[in-house]
C-alpha cells in the first residue's frame, strides 16, 4: 500500500499543478514530507488523510489504490448496462495477429488493458492464454464475466483506472484496444516505462492509439477525459524493441449511431532478449 499511496500522491499532486512545495504549504508540512511520502520512504500521518484528499480533490480510497470512483470517467459506463453488447462479440481483428505471432504453444499470461465488454479477452481465453483483464467500469467488468461464462473460460478481470493502476506482476502479453486515450500526455511515458519493465523477455506489446489528424472532425461522443495521441508518438516508446508492426488508419465508424470516422496508430512490439 505505501508504494501505491506514494505514487496516487505524486500522480493527483501533479494533476492539480501542485508543485511538492506548495502542496506542503497547504498542508501546513515541509516539502521534505511530501518528497519522502513520493519517494514511499514515509506515509502520511492518518489524520493527514482527509486534509490531502481535499487538497488534491479525490477521494481517500483512490489515493490508497480502491477504485471507486468520484465521478464518471468514461461514458461507457451507462453505454455498458444494456442488455446487449455494445461492442458486439467478435473479437478486434489484433487479436488474430497476437495468435499468429505467440501462439500459446506454452503457457502464456496475458492483460488485456481496458477489457470494455470482455469480446477480446474471452477470445485470447479461449485460444489457450492465461488471461487477466480490467477496466474502470462495472457494468464491463459483470460482462466480462458473463461473456466468460458462457464460452466456459475462466478470466482474471479485476476493477481498475487505467491512469492508477500500475502492473507489479510480469506478464508475456500486453494488449490494449480503444482505451490508451484516457492516459494523459504527462504519464504517459511513467506507465509505458512501467508496462514494459513487467513484459517478460521476448514478452509482446499489442496496442493501438487514437490520433489527431486536422482533417478530421471530432467523434460525436462526447468523452470529457480523453486525449488524443500524436502521430509517431506511441512508436516513440519502443525505440528498444523489435517493431513487428507499426501503421497508421483511418476507419469509419457508426458506434454511436452517427457514421464519422477515426485515425488511429497501432503497434506490435517484441522485447527483444538481449535488451531485458
Amino acid at each position: 500500500m505505501k508504494e501505491t499511496l506514494a505514487r496516487n500522491i505524486s500522480i493527483y499532486r501533479k494533476e492539480r499543478g501542485l508543485t511538492q512545495e506548495e502542496l506542503a504549504r497547504k498542508l501546513g508540512l515541509s516539502f521534505q514530507a511530501v518528497s519522502k511520502w513520493e519517494t514511499a520512504q514515509s506515509m502520511p500521518d492518518l489524520s493527514l488523510l482527509p486534509e490531502l484528499s481535499r487538497t488534491l480533490q479525490v477521494s481517500i480510497d483512490k489515493l490508497l489504490g480502491y477504485a471507486s470512483q468520484d465521478k464518471a470517467i468514461t461514458i461507457y459506463e451507462e453505454e455498458y448496462k444494456t442488455g446487449d453488447y455494445y461492442w458486439g462479440t467478435e473479437p478486434n481483428a489484433a487479436c488474430y495477429e497476437v495468435l499468429k505471432a505467440m501462439p500459446p504453444m506454452r503457457r502464456l499470461k496475458l492483460l488485456d488493458i481496458g477489457c470494455g465488454e470482455g469480446k477480446d479477452a474471452v477470445f485470447f481465453a479461449r485460444n489457450g492464454y492465461d488471461v487477466s483483464a480490467f477496466d474502470v467500469t462495472d457494468a464491463g467488468i459483470d460482462k466480462t464475466k458473463r461473456l466468460a461464462a458462457q464460452a466456459g473460460v475462466h478470466v482474471n478481470v479485476f476493477k481498475a483506472d487505467i491512469l492508477d493502476y500500475r502492473l507489479d506482476a510480469h506478464y508475456d502479453i500486453l494488449y490494449s484496444s480503444g482505451v490508451l486515450h484516457y492516459v494523459k500526455p504527462d504519464f504517459r511515458a511513467e506507465i509505458f516505462d512501467n508496462y514494459k519493465r513487467f513484459t517478460n523477455a521476448d514478452g509482446m506489446h499489442v496496442f493501438n492509439v487514437f490520433v489527431n489528424k486536422p482533417f478530421i472532425a471530432p467523434p460525436p461522443e462526447k468523452e470529457p477525459y480523453a486525449y488524443k495521441w500524436h502521430s509517431g508518438e506511441l512508436l516513440a516508446h519502443y525505440r528498444d524493441w523489435f517493431i513487428r508492426d507499426s501503421s497508421e488508419i483511418v476507419f469509419d465508424c457508426n458506434s454511436s449511431g452517427i457514421p464519422h470516422q477515426h485515425a488511429m496508430a497501432t503497434i506490435m512490439a517484441r522485447k527483444v532478449a538481449a535488451l531485458a
